[in-house]
């Protein structure tokens, strides 16, 4: 689908124009657009757009897909960028930025050719991280990751529903590519995926949104703070984290970039993002039953209606000890437990999750499926109906000083892969030259010679 397939008219024109007072308005610090367009000759129901500066809660977002997808064909593409900011529309688009050199083309293309797009300027953080999930939900198949070639090769039906994810990759522009080289090559893989769809003669809803913002501002107070520390106390991200106090005092900290639980229901996992009810500019969490003492810190996360019960706990059990080996003390999360309308499942957080009393706890991933760190309490608990995963994952139960986290005790092991590899490349090489000295070594002149004036050698000639 080439730009100059599509004609302009007045009504794209001044789609484009609302499109681009919508992206100038507000911050993208930390939200993440989202762009839904579907394939020519099928018209949306009617949505009404957020208001100028307005964040699309998880919740939000759930309503307008739910709309969508009732009238919109269900073979859905997902175009998942890695980082993705109004801004990037702005600075590298076309029409968006008013600019002739466009780093979108095809999706600027797309868009006019389409007769309903929507677009959510500032969908929250979290609830971009959800789109997955909702749309799973919805459509009720797991969804399919590929790329262009390997669409290609796929045969699709225009009756039979598909969730189908092609991952975009963003440079920072720090090292080889530039942003603008990188939006462009994403562009040239949506142009590539849509002539796809378009040479199948399959219709197609369109989704482009990103799993974080590509930029994030974070203000840290120089004077406040000395430059070493700061790198390692400043807070985890755009929000302020899960703060229990236990009188004036700040005892336990906790952030997560997203906090999701899934139930088994009917065969298939619903899962339930808990990061926007959590964290945000208007959390609804309480923090009811927590308590901290010198040696145990119990952080306990009540919410409403998730998943179909009223009551839901999220509940994070920690202790301090003190160890002879190490002649210090050490915290470690025992349990992690989900208590729903009087039912209860408990995972244990192993002998993985752990850190020095004064520190906080790090992991970039924390689930109980796959590379668990938590495991069920009982084979037979209620846990096995659960998944829980949290991502950029950081916790403190003691030693809390103002709010901010203490240095970080990374949960990634010294020995990765990479340095493994290393090391046995090393290893290997090392054992090459040190046999090539050995045979150098052993190398020894003849102690006796032919002599020259002697009677040649004659070798008998066979016919």
């Amino acid at each position: 689908m080439a730009v100059s397939e599509v004609s302009g008219s007045p009504l794209v024109m001044a789609f484009f124009t609302v499109l681009l007072t919508v992206f100038s308005t507000g911050s993208s610090n930390d939200q993440v657009p989202l762009v839904l367009w579907s394939s020519e000759g099928y018209t949306l129901p009617p949505q009404t757009p957020p208001a100028a500066g307005h964040i699309v809660s998880s919740s939000q977002l759930d309503s307008y897909l739910s709309s969508i997808l009732s009238a919109a064909p269900q073979n859905v593409l997902v175009f998942l960028q890695d980082k993705l900011s109004v801004d990037d529309f702005t600075m590298f688009g076309g029409v968006f930025g008013n600019k002739q050199d466009s780093a979108f083309p095809f999706l600027e293309s797309a868009l006019r050719s389409s007769p309903s797009p929507l677009m959510l300027p500032a969908l929250s953080w979290a609830g971009s991280t959800a789109v997955l999930g909702v749309l799973q939900q919805h459509l009720g198949i797991p969804p399919l990751y590929l790329d262009p070639s390997s669409l290609a090769q796929l045969r699709l039906n225009a009756s039979v529903p598909t969730l189908l994810v092609i991952r975009l990759p963003y440079s920072t522009g720090t090292d080889m590519m530039s942003p603008k080289d990188a939006l462009s090559g994403n562009d040239e893989v949506i142009g590539q995926v849509l002539n796809i769809m378009k040479a199948q003669a399959v219709p197609y809803t369109a989704i482009y949104t990103a799993l974080k913002p590509s930029r994030v501002i974070h203000e840290v107070s120089v004077g406040v703070q000395s430059v070493g520390r700061s790198l390692l106390q400043a807070p985890a991200g755009p929000y302020a984290p899960v703060m229990f106090k236990e009188g004036d005092k700040t005892c336990i900290l906790m952030w997560a970039e997203t906090l999701t639980v899934s139930l088994l229901q009917d065969q298939k996992w619903n899962p339930h993002e808990l990061g926007p009810q959590t964290f945000g500019q208007s959390p609804t969490v309480t923090l009811t039953g927590s308590f901290c003492n010198d040696t145990r810190s119990r952080l306990v996360l009540n919410y409403q209606n998730v998943l179909g019960f009223q009551n839901f706990r999220l509940i994070f059990s920690m202790s301090r000890s003190f160890y002879k080996v190490s002649a210090r003390d050490w915290f470690t999360l025992d349990q992690v437990e989900l208590e729903y309308d009087g039912q209860k499942a408990t995972f244990n957080g192993s002998r993985n999750i752990y850190a020095p009393a004064e520190y906080s706890y790090r992991c970039e991933s924390v689930t109980n499926f796959r590379y668990p760190l938590l495991v069920p309490r009982l084979p037979t608990d209620n846990a096995t109906l659960w998944r829980v995963s949290f991502n950029d994952f950081q916790i403190q139960g003691f030693s809390v000083t103002g709010q901010d986290f203490a240095y970080a005790s990374d949960c990634a092991g010294f020995f990765t892969p990479g340095i493994w590899m290393g090391l046995l490349t090393s290893l290997l090489m090392l054992l090459i030259l040190t046999y090539g000295l050995h045979m150098i070594t052993q190398l020894r002149t003849m102690d006796r010679f032919d002599d020259p004036k002697g009677p040649a050698i004659s070798v008998p000639q066979t016919e």
